[in-house]
């Protein structure tokens, strides 16, 4: 397993389609597939469903993902830091469900913070994703409430 084949499988999780990430990445699109078929024979499972309109995730394919985003973002700090010498801010992401307490949280927390040292992200969604988010390391913070309608979905 490389860090050129982790950075192919998350362009084609990103781009959902092989021939889109090809062209992002500036590489042929069979030599895409080969690295990635090659990466998928190495671990033992699918990370792909290949179809005409694109790619899907696998589960145990997202779970892979996940894990490929914290290399993938500890390697560009790695090179950021140690070849660029540029100071790299740190990302910070939180998934929340839509709700203007958990926004005004948000808001609070840039102030204290600044942006200066770091990089800032809220994506308001539903129940469910903010569960995967944080679930497949998108996020780091995922806050819900929980009531009566949510506590149905989160269980």
């Amino acid at each position: 397993m490389t860090l050129q084949q982790m950075k192919y499988v998350l362009a084609v999780a990103e781009k959902g389609s092989f021939s889109v990430a090809a062209k992002a990445l500036f590489v042929s699109q069979p030599s895409l597939s080969n690295a990635v078929k090659d990466l998928e024979e190495e671990i033992g499972f699918v990370i792909f469903l290949r179809s005409n309109l694109g790619v899907q995730v696998t589960n145990e394919g997202s779970e892979f993902l996940g894990y490929v985003r914290q290399i993938i973002t500890q390697s560009n700090l790695l090179e950021d830091r140690y070849l660029k010498h540029n100071k790299q801010k740190q990302r910070f992401s939180v998934s929340a469900q839509h709700y203007p307490f958990a926004a005004n949280a948000f808001v609070d927390l840039v102030r204290n913070f600044g942006s200066d040292d770091y990089e800032f992200t809220l994506r308001e969604t539903r129940t469910f994703e903010v569960i995967q988010d944080v679930k497949n390391l998108k996020s780091e913070l995922g806050p819900i409430y929980h009531g009566n309608y949510t506590e149905y979905v989160i269980r």
